[in-house]
Protein backbone atom coordinates (compact mmCIF):
# COMPACT_ATOMS: atom_id res chain seq x y z
CA UNK A 1 0.00 0.00 0.00
CA UNK A 2 2.37 2.40 0.52
CA UNK A 3 6.28 1.76 -0.79
CA UNK A 4 9.05 3.88 -0.90
CA UNK A 5 12.00 2.86 -3.96
CA UNK A 6 15.22 4.09 -4.05
CA UNK A 7 13.85 7.75 -2.58
CA UNK A 8 15.98 9.96 -1.39
CA UNK A 9 16.24 13.78 -1.04
CA UNK A 10 18.94 16.31 -0.57
CA UNK A 11 19.16 20.00 0.09
CA UNK A 12 22.32 21.61 -1.67
CA UNK A 13 24.82 19.96 -0.07
CA UNK A 14 22.77 18.03 2.96
CA UNK A 15 21.03 14.72 2.41
CA UNK A 16 18.05 14.33 4.56
CA UNK A 17 17.31 11.28 3.36
CA UNK A 18 19.33 8.28 1.48
CA UNK A 19 17.90 6.28 -0.88
CA UNK A 20 15.28 4.12 0.70
CA UNK A 21 13.79 1.22 -0.16
CA UNK A 22 10.47 0.46 2.40
CA UNK A 23 7.17 -1.25 1.68
CA UNK A 24 4.03 -1.70 4.10
CA UNK A 25 1.35 -3.91 3.53
CA UNK A 26 -2.26 -3.73 4.22
CA UNK A 27 -2.61 -4.16 8.05
CA UNK A 28 0.84 -3.14 8.87
CA UNK A 29 2.18 -0.58 11.42
CA UNK A 30 5.59 0.53 10.66
CA UNK A 31 6.64 3.23 13.27
CA UNK A 32 10.06 5.18 12.08
CA UNK A 33 12.33 6.27 15.25
CA UNK A 34 15.07 8.53 15.28
CA UNK A 35 16.34 11.50 16.57
CA UNK A 36 15.10 15.27 15.21
CA UNK A 37 16.93 15.33 12.06
CA UNK A 38 16.94 11.80 11.32
CA UNK A 39 14.83 12.02 8.54
CA UNK A 40 11.18 10.63 9.81
CA UNK A 41 9.56 14.16 8.69
CA UNK A 42 11.11 14.16 5.42
CA UNK A 43 10.14 10.37 4.43
CA UNK A 44 6.35 11.48 5.76
CA UNK A 45 6.53 14.67 3.84
CA UNK A 46 7.92 12.67 0.17
CA UNK A 47 4.46 10.22 0.66
CA UNK A 48 2.43 13.29 0.82
CA UNK A 49 4.16 14.96 -1.60
CA UNK A 50 4.71 17.87 0.23
CA UNK A 51 8.41 17.84 -1.48
CA UNK A 52 9.59 16.52 -4.36
CA UNK A 53 11.97 13.87 -4.18
CA UNK A 54 15.58 14.01 -5.57
CA UNK A 55 15.44 10.53 -6.86
CA UNK A 56 13.29 7.52 -6.41
CA UNK A 57 9.85 6.96 -6.07
CA UNK A 58 6.90 7.34 -3.61
CA UNK A 59 3.91 5.15 -4.38
CA UNK A 60 0.49 5.16 -2.36
CA UNK A 61 -1.75 2.08 -3.81
CA UNK A 62 0.60 1.47 -6.76
CA UNK A 63 0.37 5.26 -7.79
CA UNK A 64 3.94 7.26 -7.93
CA UNK A 65 3.03 10.62 -5.24
CA UNK A 66 4.82 12.89 -7.92
CA UNK A 67 3.49 11.88 -11.10
CA UNK A 68 -0.04 11.11 -9.64
CA UNK A 69 -0.52 14.04 -7.04
CA UNK A 70 -4.29 13.96 -6.62
CA UNK A 71 -5.14 10.45 -7.44
CA UNK A 72 -2.39 9.26 -4.86
CA UNK A 73 -4.51 11.80 -2.23
CA UNK A 74 -7.86 10.05 -2.22
CA UNK A 75 -6.31 7.04 -0.89
CA UNK A 76 -4.34 8.66 2.47
CA UNK A 77 -5.24 10.76 5.34
CA UNK A 78 -2.60 12.40 7.38
CA UNK A 79 -2.28 13.31 11.04
CA UNK A 80 0.36 15.74 11.85
CA UNK A 81 1.27 16.22 15.30
CA UNK A 82 -1.53 18.97 16.17
CA UNK A 83 -4.66 18.20 14.06
CA UNK A 84 -5.50 21.54 12.14
CA UNK A 85 -8.91 22.17 12.63
CA UNK A 86 -11.63 25.02 12.43
CA UNK A 87 -11.62 25.99 16.65
CA UNK A 88 -15.12 28.26 16.13
CA UNK A 89 -16.56 24.28 14.49
CA UNK A 90 -18.11 21.83 16.48
CA UNK A 91 -16.35 17.99 16.21
CA UNK A 92 -19.37 17.02 14.45
CA UNK A 93 -18.94 20.32 12.01
CA UNK A 94 -15.98 20.06 11.46
CA UNK A 95 -15.88 16.23 10.36
CA UNK A 96 -18.99 17.04 8.14
CA UNK A 97 -16.65 19.73 6.07
CA UNK A 98 -13.57 17.84 5.98
CA UNK A 99 -15.38 14.54 4.18
CA UNK A 100 -17.17 16.97 1.89
CA UNK A 101 -13.77 18.56 0.91
CA UNK A 102 -11.99 15.02 0.46
CA UNK A 103 -14.91 14.29 -2.03
CA UNK A 104 -15.77 11.41 -0.56
CA UNK A 105 -19.71 10.47 -0.13
CA UNK A 106 -22.39 12.81 1.50
CA UNK A 107 -22.99 10.82 5.04
CA UNK A 108 -25.67 11.54 7.22
CA UNK A 109 -25.47 13.49 10.42
CA UNK A 110 -26.30 9.99 12.32
CA UNK A 111 -23.19 8.24 10.25
CA UNK A 112 -20.61 11.50 10.83
CA UNK A 113 -21.71 10.74 14.46
CA UNK A 114 -20.92 7.01 14.28
CA UNK A 115 -17.77 8.05 13.32
CA UNK A 116 -16.64 10.32 15.57
CA UNK A 117 -17.63 7.90 18.47
CA UNK A 118 -16.02 5.01 16.56
CA UNK A 119 -12.80 7.10 17.13
CA UNK A 120 -13.29 7.17 20.77
CA UNK A 121 -15.00 11.19 21.07
CA UNK A 122 -17.11 11.28 24.01
CA UNK A 123 -20.77 11.85 23.12
CA UNK A 124 -20.78 14.95 24.70
CA UNK A 125 -18.24 16.85 23.05
CA UNK A 126 -19.48 15.83 19.79
CA UNK A 127 -21.51 19.30 19.42
CA UNK A 128 -18.91 21.39 21.69
CA UNK A 129 -16.30 23.94 19.26
CA UNK A 130 -13.45 22.65 18.99
CA UNK A 131 -11.80 25.34 20.79
CA UNK A 132 -12.21 23.66 23.67
CA UNK A 133 -11.09 20.43 23.21
CA UNK A 134 -7.70 19.08 24.52
CA UNK A 135 -5.24 18.03 21.83
CA UNK A 136 -6.14 13.97 22.33
CA UNK A 137 -9.59 14.74 21.44
CA UNK A 138 -8.62 16.70 18.13
CA UNK A 139 -6.57 13.65 17.27
CA UNK A 140 -9.62 11.61 17.43
CA UNK A 141 -11.43 14.01 15.28
CA UNK A 142 -8.75 13.32 12.65
CA UNK A 143 -9.10 9.55 13.20
CA UNK A 144 -13.05 9.94 12.22
CA UNK A 145 -11.97 12.25 9.00
CA UNK A 146 -9.41 9.10 8.12
CA UNK A 147 -12.28 6.48 8.95
CA UNK A 148 -14.91 8.40 7.02
CA UNK A 149 -12.50 9.13 4.23
CA UNK A 150 -12.20 5.81 4.15
CA UNK A 151 -7.95 5.76 2.97
CA UNK A 152 -6.32 2.88 2.67
CA UNK A 153 -3.47 4.56 4.14
CA UNK A 154 -2.59 6.61 7.11
CA UNK A 155 0.84 8.89 7.59
CA UNK A 156 1.32 10.23 11.37
CA UNK A 157 4.16 12.73 12.31
CA UNK A 158 4.44 12.89 15.77
CA UNK A 159 0.90 12.14 16.94
CA UNK A 160 1.18 11.21 20.42
CA UNK A 161 4.05 14.18 21.56
CA UNK A 162 2.18 16.22 24.54
CA UNK A 163 -0.87 13.21 25.12
CA UNK A 164 -1.25 12.06 28.52
CA UNK A 165 -0.36 8.32 28.92
CA UNK A 166 -4.23 7.57 28.75
CA UNK A 167 -4.15 9.71 25.56
CA UNK A 168 -1.64 8.18 24.17
CA UNK A 169 -2.81 4.33 25.20
CA UNK A 170 -6.35 5.28 23.76
CA UNK A 171 -4.58 6.72 20.73
CA UNK A 172 -2.61 3.63 20.24
CA UNK A 173 -5.99 1.63 20.71
CA UNK A 174 -7.06 3.16 17.77
CA UNK A 175 -4.24 2.60 15.34
CA UNK A 176 -4.96 -1.19 16.08
CA UNK A 177 -8.00 -1.08 15.45
CA UNK A 178 -7.26 0.85 11.95
CA UNK A 179 -4.93 -1.52 11.54
CA UNK A 180 -7.22 -4.52 12.06
CA UNK A 181 -9.20 -3.27 9.17
CA UNK A 182 -6.63 -3.50 6.69
CA UNK A 183 -5.10 0.42 6.77
CA UNK A 184 -1.43 0.79 6.27
CA UNK A 185 -0.03 3.07 8.43
CA UNK A 186 3.38 4.77 8.76
CA UNK A 187 4.14 6.97 11.75
CA UNK A 188 7.40 9.38 12.56
CA UNK A 189 7.59 9.20 16.75
CA UNK A 190 9.90 9.06 19.44
CA UNK A 191 7.89 7.37 21.53
CA UNK A 192 9.78 3.81 21.72
CA UNK A 193 7.03 2.80 24.27
CA UNK A 194 3.99 3.48 21.84
CA UNK A 195 6.24 2.03 18.66
CA UNK A 196 6.15 -1.13 20.29
CA UNK A 197 2.65 -1.60 21.67
CA UNK A 198 1.02 -0.34 18.46
CA UNK A 199 3.66 -1.03 15.70
CA UNK A 200 4.33 -4.29 13.57
CA UNK A 201 7.47 -3.31 12.53
CA UNK A 202 10.17 -0.51 13.57
CA UNK A 203 12.65 1.43 11.59
CA UNK A 204 15.64 3.10 13.29
CA UNK A 205 16.83 6.17 11.56
CA UNK A 206 20.13 8.14 11.83
CA UNK A 207 21.38 11.14 9.59
CA UNK A 208 19.24 10.29 6.72
CA UNK A 209 19.81 6.42 6.53
CA UNK A 210 17.42 3.44 7.72
CA UNK A 211 19.94 1.43 10.19
CA UNK A 212 17.49 -1.36 11.32
CA UNK A 213 14.40 -2.79 10.77
CA UNK A 214 12.51 -5.47 12.86
CA UNK A 215 9.60 -6.43 13.10
CA UNK A 216 8.18 -5.89 16.98
CA UNK A 217 7.44 -9.47 17.58
CA UNK A 218 10.99 -10.07 17.48
CA UNK A 219 12.23 -7.68 20.50
CA UNK A 220 11.05 -6.44 23.57
CA UNK A 221 10.73 -3.24 24.86
CA UNK A 222 13.98 -2.87 26.94
CA UNK A 223 16.10 -4.51 24.31
CA UNK A 224 14.35 -1.85 21.52
CA UNK A 225 15.80 0.97 23.62
CA UNK A 226 19.03 -0.86 24.10
CA UNK A 227 19.26 -0.91 20.46
CA UNK A 228 17.92 2.53 19.52
CA UNK A 229 20.23 3.95 22.18
CA UNK A 230 23.44 1.80 20.64
CA UNK A 231 22.36 3.68 17.25
CA UNK A 232 22.24 6.71 18.68
CA UNK A 233 25.56 6.72 20.17
CA UNK A 234 27.10 5.01 17.27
Amino acid sequence: MLEAIALSKTYGAHTALHPLDLKIEPGEVYCLLGANGAGKTTTINLFLNFVEPTAGQAKIAGLDVTKQSIESKKHVAYIPETVMLYRNLTGLENLEYFTALAGVEKYSEAQLRGFLRDAGLPQQAEDKRVGVYSKGMRQKVGIAIAMAKKAGALLLDEPTSGLDPKASNEFSELLKRMSGDGVAILMATHDLFRAKECGTRVGIMKQGRMVASLSTSEIGHADLERLYLQHMHD
